[in-house]
């Protein structure tokens, strides 16, 4: 079926869609709850940590991008669960891709922190 939904409309529907798909992350994915709860954390600290505007919105977007590869990662096992729990070879690389994701999200992660947290808190 072909959405006819524009404007505002469109925007509401999407919004509903994505507030969905976080309630199944937080629902399903484990990883999900962690990422979620170490950014409840990590965010309000960044104000803290960042000493200027852009350092502090590194801190923030660097804890997002987790999340956003969590979720990818989560749509892509979602779907390959979705087509079947035998192994496939294919199906293995995408849950490995996705999981690598993730990793890389992880890796920004720690490289922004702590070159934030060298510069400010060593040396000086």
């Amino acid at each position: 079926m072909k959405r006819t939904e524009t404007g505002i409309k469109r925007i509401i529907s999407a919004t509903i869609n994505s507030l969905q798909g976080f309630k199944a992350a937080w629902i399903h994915e484990e990883a999900f709850r962690y990422e979620i709860y170490g950014s409840i954390v990590l965010i309000p600290l960044s104000f803290f940590v960042g000493e200027r505007p852009l350092e502090i919105a590194m801190l923030i977007v660097s804890c997002l991008i987790v999340i956003l590869a969590e979720v990818i990662n989560s749509a892509i096992e979602s779907i390959v669960d979705r087509l079947g729990h035998e192994y496939h070879e294919l199906s293995g690389r995408a849950k490995d891709l996705g999981s690598s994701a993730v990793f890389v999200g992880l890796s920004i992660f720690t490289v922004i922190w702590t070159a934030v947290i060298i510069e400010r808190f060593v040396l000086r």
